[in-house]
């Protein structure tokens, strides 16, 4: 047989021994197929490949489980044949150990990413996953609790929007001083110290925090962008910071029987008829603060006689609406859409808007639009603490809090010896026993035979006298017999 010339094209049939000249004379029959292989005699399994276009790169190809394995090596312009002879070596030798080269190198590649992963993770700062946990938990909590998560967080140092103290600044929150470090760095010994600094000037707010955080962390434990950053058991959970932090006292603030007579005649003398109505119905309907701020018009059923509360435990509940707190909501006046608006709110905020306008127009640009962001601005009472606080002083009560009428309303049912659900219901507390969870459902006219009485008795106890037959808003006053 006639040795082949040097310029002769490479028969791709028969395995020859590669060399460049060999590597450089193949080619592709472009009017048969898209590319054509020349293997290698002396390395089994490794092949030039070569394109239609002319592209030339050295592979590897084999059977495993009587499957064709075929991986890229590389560009016969970047890899000799012996490092290319090399390589092919060292996938027989996988292939030889029932391993699909392919599947390491998948295998591999997900290695580096989830390196790459944790090692971004590992400069995740704490306030960074805290804002992510915010946004995917704000769905499940009510408005409220998402409000304290911004504020225990929150860096501070803003305008203050309370009545009177616009300039001072806010506070930084409890957890302010951990939102800067990475997630990583937040450990037992680090949370232990700031629970031991925090406990010292605010130990309530930091209970709260605490708890908050508490939360995070073991939500985070369960994500898998932060596993490994923290550790499996809890660092927040430690002995050590609890007992910093101290334990709540139990509040005791509520008004007893002797005393309802000059809370409600200090508190009618308040000159804002909304703020002294909404204390009277904190009282009466034993609701939260937050609840009764946040009534509207649109809530006040006056045919039916109820009123939908914003529940925080089950989103909403209907309350008898009674004779007394229907000829208070009856005189006050309907600025907006809030029962409790604000009269000051909307005056700051037409204020605020035509200040930002001439400001604007001496600038020579459009003045900006949209409502006023200020605390009020939305024209609702924020709560009237200062107002509560003078009357009681007035009074003799002193420490007496908006959620102590709360506490006073269940405490006072207690002369009437109205049933224990009944109260809850109208207070809106989760029921205790597996009947009033799953069996006992009280209409609205159940609910309003007992709330009527006992607004009744306390009225009656405080000496307010009023014609519950008179029409709504035009209280006056009944002569004793």
């Amino acid at each position: 047989m006639a040795r082949p010339k040097k310029s002769d094209l490479p028969d791709t049939t028969q395995a020859i021994e590669l060399t460049a000249g060999v590597i450089e004379r193949l080619t592709c029959p472009t009017d048969t197929k898209a590319q054509a292989f020349l293997r290698d005699a002396k390395v089994p399994g490794l092949r030039v490949r070569v394109t239609n276009t002319g592209a030339k790169s050295f592979v590897f190809e084999s059977k495993l489980n009587r499957q064709t394995i075929r991986r890229t090596i590389g560009d016969v312009r970047t890899w000799s044949i012996e490092q290319a002879r090399t390589e092919a070596r060292r996938l027989a030798v996988v292939l030889d150990n029932g391993q699909d080269p392919r599947e390491l190198e998948r295998q591999q590649q997900d290695m580096r990413e989830a390196a790459k992963v944790q090692e971004a993770a590992q400069g995740v700062t704490v306030g960074e996953a805290w804002a992510i946990y915010l946004a995917e938990r704000r769905p499940q909590w009510g408005e409220l609790h998402y409000r304290d998560h911004i504020i225990k967080a929150s860096p501070g140092g803003e305008p203050s929007k309370r009545r009177g103290q616009t300039n001072r600044k806010t506070q930084p929150g409890p957890l302010a001083s951990l939102m800067q470090m990475r997630l990583s760095e937040l450990d037992t010994p680090t949370i232990e110290r700031w629970a031991a600094t925090e406990g010292k000037t605010r130990p309530s707010s930091a209970r709260l925090a605490w708890r908050l955080l508490t939360v995070f962390l073991t939500w985070c434990n369960e994500q898998p962008q932060f596993t490994g950053i923290v550790p499996p058991q809890n660092p927040a959970k430690s002995r050590k910071a609890r007992e910093s932090l101290g334990k709540a006292g139990v509040k005791s603030d509520v008004l007893t029987r002797e005393q309802l007579s000059v809370w409600f005649t200090q508190v009618r003398q308040i000159q804002n008829p909304c703020i002294a109505a909404y204390l009277q119905m904190l009282l009466l309907t034993g609701a939260r603060p937050g609840e009764v701020l946040a009534l509207r018009w649109e809530d006040v059923n006056t045919q039916w006689k109820g009123i939908s509360i914003k529940d925080k435990v089950e989103g909403s509940r209907e309350v008898p609406l009674t004779p007394y707190i229907a000829h208070l909501l009856a005189a006050l006046p309907r600025r907006n859409e809030w029962v409790f608006s604000s009269a000051y709110a909307l005056d700051m905020s037409a204020h605020n808007v035509k200040r930002r306008a001439t400001k604007a127009a001496n600038k020579g640009t459009d003045a900006p639009g949209g409502d006023v962001k200020m605390r009020g601005a939305s024209g609702r009472l924020t709560e009237p603490n200062t107002q509560h606080t003078r009357a009681c002083k007035a009074a003799g009560l002193e420490g007496l809090t908006l959620h102590g009428l709360r506490r006073s309303f269940a405490s006072l049912t207690e002369w009437l010896e109205i049933p224990a659900g009944v109260v809850a219901q109208i207070q809106g507390h989760k029921p205790s026993a597996t009947a009033e969870k799953h069996y006992k459902r009280r209409p609205l006219d159940l609910l309003r035979l007992h709330h009527e009485r006992i607004e009744t008795w306390v009225l009656a106890q405080a000496g307010v006298k009023f014609d519950a037959e008179a029409e709504p808003g035009k209280l006056r006053v009944v002569a004793d017999n």
